[in-house]
C-alpha cells in the first residue's frame, strides 16, 4: 500500500511541476529533466512513471477535462442548452487563456495526434456532444444530424476562435454567445 501512496504523491508532484514549467516556458522549451528537478525527483522516476513528455501533457490535459461533473449534473437537470453551452465554452475559454501551452497542444491535435483520448476517459468532445444531445430533447438542435458530427464542426469553429484568441489574449462572454448562435442559426442569410 506504501508503494501506490508513494507512486501517486510521485505522478502528482510530476504533472505539477509540468503544469508550472509549461505555463513559464511553454510545451517546446521544457525538459524531462526540468520537470523531474522542480518535481524533486530523478529524471528515471519521471520515465518510470510516464512514457514521454507528451504523456505528461496528455495526463495535465485528462485532468482538466475529467472535472466536468458540475456540467453533468446541469444537463441532467434539463437546463436550457445554451446557456449551459455558453458556461461550458467560458470555462474552456479561461482555462485556455491560463494554460496557453497545453491549450495549444490540445486545439491543434493535427500537431500533436498522439493527444487524443483514450477511450473511456471523460472528454471535452463528449461534454459538447451531451450538451447537443441536449439542445436536440429541447427542439434547440437539428435532431436530423449526428450530435458527434455537429459537436465536431462547433468545436472546430470554437478550436480556431481559441487559437486566435491565444494570439490576441482574450475573447468574450458575449463573443463566445455569438459564436454559438452563429453556429446553431448557420451562416446562410436570415429569412425575412
Amino acid at each position: 500500500m506504501a508503494i501506490a501512496k508513494r507512486t501517486e504523491r510521485s505522478r502528482t508532484l510530476i504533472l505539477d511541476a509540468a503544469d508550472e514549467l509549461f505555463r513559464e516556458n511553454g510545451f517546446a522549451a521544457t525538459s524531462v529533466e526540468q520537470i523531474a528537478q522542480r518535481a524533486g525527483l530523478t529524471r528515471k522516476t519521471v520515465y518510470n512513471l510516464f512514457a514521454s513528455k507528451d504523456a505528461i501533457a496528455t495526463q495535465l490535459i485528462a485532468r482538466v477535462e475529467a472535472v466536468d461533473a458540475p456540467y453533468r449534473d446541469r444537463i441532467a437537470a434539463n437546463e436550457d442548452m445554451r446557456s449551459l453551452l455558453v458556461d461550458v465554452l467560458l470555462d474552456s475559454a479561461g482555462w485556455c487563456l491560463a494554460n496557453p501551452a497545453l491549450a495549444r497542444l490540445a486545439l491543434a491535435p493535427v500537431d500533436r495526434p498522439r493527444l487524443a483520448p483514450p477511450p473511456g476517459r471523460p472528454s471535452f468532445q463528449r461534454l459538447v456532444r451531451d450538451i447537443l444531445v441536449l439542445g436536440q430533447q429541447q427542439g434547440a438542435i437539428r435532431a436530423d444530424e449526428n450530435a458527434d458530427l455537429m459537436a465536431l464542426i462547433l468545436l472546430g469553429i470554437y478550436g480556431q476562435a481559441m487559437l486566435s484568441a491565444l494570439e490576441s489574449g482574450a475573447i468574450t462572454e458575449v463573443e463566445i454567445a455569438n459564436l454559438i448562435r452563429i453556429v446553431i442559426e448557420g451562416i446562410g442569410a436570415a429569412s425575412r
